[in-house]
């Protein structure tokens, strides 16, 4: 039997640890738009509450407390021999970090406390809500969540992807977890233990955040020493999913991160959200300052630089690449070309100029990569 939360860890493994939490509802992937780029200079762990994404459900039962939830993530850092860590919370799972700094300060570098509360309400509301779900299941909150969770228009946005996902997250949901998490919320009050935190903290607000509104997050940093307090405009609940460039810019500053720039920006337009998330996930402690040195400098500086169109860069790199029998950087930067705007046959005349000066052999491999690479991803291409 699995005995302990379920998580996603990515990142050097000897970097520092940066552990984050969800909101009730939701999963791991509530963190997919932010904990990507994080991991290039944190070990990031991402938790799932009981009963939520792949958490087992016998971890959590009816008059379940924060300060339980808070002793299970505590069991997951042990497991994973995480003796100190940061720490970034969003709603309950902001509570949990609170009530982490406030009652184990020796485990806690730093706090980050996102659209979250030190007390939830009057906790009748909440018992309400435990009840309706014990009885009729997840139905009872799902309709309900986009319109708690996201501003108007959102989901129907370009960015709301994750926004769906999460909200099929909360209907696959255990609904005897969830209550017992609604039970944890309605017992909740940690506001007598705020000044007793002494992690350096940040507290982050949605402005249009109709669960945890602003006063909340107020009421967490005029109580807890030295607290910084950000508010996010057009902003509600689920920021990191909202509004992940904010959130991350806020993480950064806070936990004394270096930010690629626009070079991160400039990557991912060139090769895909996609590539570099998996890059950014595979990142150890070997290749991270590899990774930080394409992002700072070619990516950065070289590829930034207005000089040369991005068109004309892929098809200098496409040659560079075909001379120095790269084939794997090829196909990456094949598909790279197609997004800066070569057509097919621009690509193939390039592969054959490249034949006429560095070998037939090199362009007649070249252009079978191509050729695989362009017939992979779709009529449109070819």
């Amino acid at each position: 039997m699995n005995d302990t939360l379920h998580h996603h860890s990515a990142g050097p493994p000897t970097a520092p640890a940066l552990l984050l939490g969800p909101s009730l509802g939701t999963s791991t992937a509530l963190w997919d738009a932010v904990a990507p780029e994080l991991s290039s200079a944190f070990r990031t762990v991402r938790w799932d509450l009981p009963g939520h994404g792949q958490s087992p459900v016998d971890l959590i039962g009816p008059g379940a407390t924060v300060a339980g939830l808070g002793a299970l993530v505590l069991d997951l850092a042990d497991r994973l021999g995480l003796d100190r860590f940061h720490y970034a919370g969003v709603s309950l799972g902001g509570a949990v970090g609170l009530w982490l700094a406030a009652h184990h300060p020796e485990r806690v570098d730093r706090l980050a406390v996102v659209c979250s509360s030190a007390h939830f309400g009057r906790p009748e509301p909440w018992r309400e809500r435990a009840s309706r779900v014990r009885e009729s299941g997840m139905s009872a909150v799902v309709e309900g969540a986009p319109g708690r969770w996201f501003t108007p228009g959102f989901l129907d946005g370009e960015d709301g992807r994750l926004g769906h996902t999460l909200v099929d997250d909360l209907r696959h949901t255990d609904p005897q977890a969830y209550a017992a998490c609604c039970d944890a919320l309605a017992a909740c009050d940690l506001r007598p233990d705020l000044p007793s935190v002494t992690a350096p903290t940040l507290v982050v607000a949605g402005r249009e955040d109709p669960a945890t509104p602003p006063a909340h997050a107020r009421e967490i940093a005029d109580a807890v020493p030295g607290a910084r307090l950000t508010e996010l405009a057009h902003t509600s609940h689920l920021a990191p999913a909202e509004q992940p460039d904010a959130v991350l810019a806020a993480l950064r500053d806070h936990l004394g991160a270096p930010g690629p720039g626009r070079g991160m920006t400039v990557r991912r337009a060139v090769l895909g959200d996609a590539h570099v998330d998996r890059a950014q996930e595979r990142t150890t402690r070997l290749t991270a300052g590899f990774q930080d040195f394409i992002a700072r400098y070619a990516w950065g500086e070289i590829w930034t630089d207005p000089t040369l169109s991005r068109r004309d860069r892929s098809l200098v790199t496409l040659t560079a690449l075909v001379a120095h029998n790269h084939l794997d950087e090829l196909a990456l930067h094949v598909r790279a070309a197609v997004r800066n705007g070569l057509s097919p046959e621009e690509i193939g005349a390039v592969l054959l100029q490249s034949g006429v000066y560095v070998g037939v052999p090199a362009a007649n491999a070249a252009l079978a990569v191509a050729q695989r690479v362009l017939a992979e991803d779709g009529p449109e291409t070819r």
